[in-house]
C-alpha cells in the first residue's frame, strides 16, 4: 500500500503533503528532467554523472542524494535512450579502422540495454558487504530487482533497481545498525509520463512492464492514493 499521496502534475520541482516517518518530516520530490517522483527527508542534492554500461559505452545520468544524519538515499538515473546510436557509431569507426569481424558487434546495444537492469544489480552485490535478500520486485507494476545488503560497519543498504523507457532507476537507501528499514521511501518511488502523471500499468497474463517489450495498458481510472506500490518486501 502506497503511504504517500498522489502529486498534482502540475508540480514540477517541489512538495507535497508531508508524511510522517521516525519522526521526520518527508516530502514528495518531483523530477521533471529524468520523470519519476519519490520522498526524501529533505531537499536532495543533484549531480550530474557518468555512467559506464557492461558494454563499455559511457551514458549521462544523475544522481538525487540526500545525507540525514546517519542515513543516506539516493536516485541515480541514467538515460539509456541513445544507446544505440552510441554503439552504431562505435561499430562504423570500428569497420574504419579495420577491426576483424569478431570485434564488431552491431547487436551489442540490445544485449546492453535488455541487461541493464541485470548489470546494475550485479554492481551493487558484488560490493564489500553481505547480500541478504535478492528478489523479483515490481512498483506499479514495472518490474525491478529488489537487493538488501549488510555493510562491513553493520549498516544496511536497501536498493531497487528498475527498468521505465530505456531509463535506469538506481534506488538506495542506507541505515544504520538496528534502524528500521526505510520502507517509506521504496514504496514511494514513482514513474511518470510526459506530464508527469503517475505510471500504474495492468497485469498482463503473469507479465509486469518490461523495458523494450510491448507496453502492457495502463490502469484505469480508480486507482487512487494508496492503491500502487511494490510487492517487494523490508526484511
Amino acid at each position: 500500500m502506497r503511504l504517500v499521496p498522489l502529486m498534482s502534475a502540475a508540480l514540477i520541482l517541489s512538495v507535497s503533503e508531508p508524511a510522517f516517518t521516525q519522526g521526520l518530516a518527508w516530502t514528495e520530490y518531483v523530477s521533471r528532467a529524468d520523470f519519476f517522483s519519490v520522498s526524501f527527508p529533505g531537499e536532495p542534492k543533484v549531480q550530474e554523472i557518468t555512467y559506464p554500461t557492461e558494454y563499455r559505452i559511457t551514458l549521462p545520468g544523475r544522481v538525487y542524494s540526500h545525507v540525514d544524519g546517519a542515513n543516506r538515499y539516493s536516485v541515480t538515473v541514467v538515460d539509456y535512450r541513445d544507446a544505440e546510436t552510441i554503439h552504431q557509431v562505435r561499430v562504423k569507426r570500428c569497420i574504419a579502422a579495420g577491426c576483424d569481424g569478431d570485434t564488431v558487434q552491431p547487436n551489442a546495444w540490445r544485449s546492453d540495454v535488455h541487461g541493464a537492469l541485470v548489470y546494475a544489480s550485479w554492481n551493487i552485490m558484488n560490493r564489500d558487504a553481505k547480500l541478504t535478500h535478492y528478489a523479483m520486485y515490481d512498483s506499479d507494476v514495472i518490474e525491478g530487482h529488489e537487493i538488501h545488503l549488510t555493510n562491513a560497519d553493520r549498516s544496511r543498504t536497501f536498493a531497487v533497481v528498475h527498468m521505465h523507457e530505456n531509463r535506469l532507476y538506481i534506488l538506495e537507501a542506507t541505515v544504520p545498525p538496528g534502524a528500521p528499514a526505510p520502507g517509506l521511501f521504496q514504496i514511494s518511488l514513482r514513474f511518470l509520463d510526459n506530464e508527469l502523471k503517475p505510471v500504474r500499468y495492468q497485469w498482463v497474463g503473469s507479465g509486469p512492464y518490461s523495458n523494450g517489450y510491448p507496453v502492457p495498458p495502463r490502469a484505469g481510472r480508480g486507482q487512487g492514493p494508496g492503491q500502487g506500490g511494490g510487492r517487494g518486501q523490508q526484511n
